[in-house]
């Protein structure tokens, strides 16, 4: 198997996109996200980073969002948090505008807050991603202005007026956390065991195959689990893991140049062959004739 990619510095994480901006501070760095003028398709195969991420972006054109297993198409605006050491895909196309912020909890030394406590829009199982209108991008835009104004001010080091202005809009955002909260009540037992099932394929899908080894993380029998997703979907527990494999089978299929058996390696099968027999039974075609039709 191909190791997964994991950065702990800001700076070669952005190498890896490629992007054109670098950060002088180890621990912050806020980036401006602007249309580019050329087309162009931005696809990041499976990764993990030491460090959070938390963006507002708006639409200005045609866009397909990818983040993990989520998938939206021309979403208005939208924000996305997500916590260290998950496994983390995204792709997206150059139509993307708005604020993008990295940040490790030395950021906040002087603070010390428990993130996920503290801060439950950064959930340790799953990217967390709130789609909403114009409107409500125009209410918390200026919050934001705010956090890279003082940022692009100071232009060194600790930057510390950014930073407090940071955490108060994360307090400030707690509201959508809340609302979150209210239909986690409302879903009965069976519902919030497939919302953590599928939460916990999106973070392990790669070393991970089988219904068993996922009932085990979550504490109930292969048996319940199944008979629980298929009540609560109508769909096969398996079929769910399954298709987030072959998700991102097809993406690093048809937007990167790696060879069939590099990608089969980096999807820890444990040869090209079982790989072609798997995307084949799930998609009716070969990867090399997947790759073709999508070139």
């Amino acid at each position: 198997m191909a190791k997964l990619p994991y950065y702990t510095d800001i700076n070669d994480f952005l190498a890896s996109i490629p992007w054109p901006g670098r950060t002088t501070d180890p621990d912050f760095y806020c980036l401006r996200v602007k249309k580019l003028d050329q087309e162009l398709h931005i696809y990041r195969p499976p990764f993990k980073r030491s460090f959070y991420f938390f963006a507002l972006f708006y639409n200005s054109g045609k866009l397909e969002v990818q983040y993990g297993d989520q998938t939206i198409h021309d979403p208005d605006s939208f924000l996305v948090f997500h916590s260290p050491d998950l496994v983390y895909s995204f792709s997206h196309n150059n139509a993307l505008e708005g604020y993008i912020i990295y940040f490790k909890p030395a950021c906040f030394s002087f603070f010390k807050p428990d993130f996920h406590k503290e801060f439950p829009l950064f959930d340790l199982l799953h990217t967390n991603l709130f789609r909403f209108d114009h409107t409500t991008f125009e209410v918390l835009a200026p919050h934001f202005e705010a956090i890279f104004t003082a940022y692009e001010k100071s232009g060194k080091e600790p930057q510390m007026e950014a930073r407090m202005k940071l955490l108060g809009l994360l307090y400030h955002l707690e509201g959508f956390m809340m609302e979150r909260q209210k239909e986690v009540r409302l879903a009965n037992a069976q519902q919030i065991l497939l919302r953590k099932y599928i939460q916990l394929i999106n973070n392990h899908y790669i070393d991970k195959r089988t219904v068993q080894e996922y009932a085990d993380l979550l504490a109930v029998t292969a048996n319940y689990l199944s008979q629980s997703v298929k009540q609560v979907s109508g769909r096969n527990a398996l079929a769910y893991i399954s298709e987030r494999l072959i998700s991102e089978a097809k993406s690093l299929i048809r937007y990167t140049d790696l060879e069939i058996t590099e990608i089969a390696y980096q999807l820890n099968f444990s040869d090209p062959a079982n790989f072609g027999k798997f995307f084949k039974k799930q998609t009716g075609v070969s990867p090399s004739a997947f790759r073709k039709e999508k070139k």
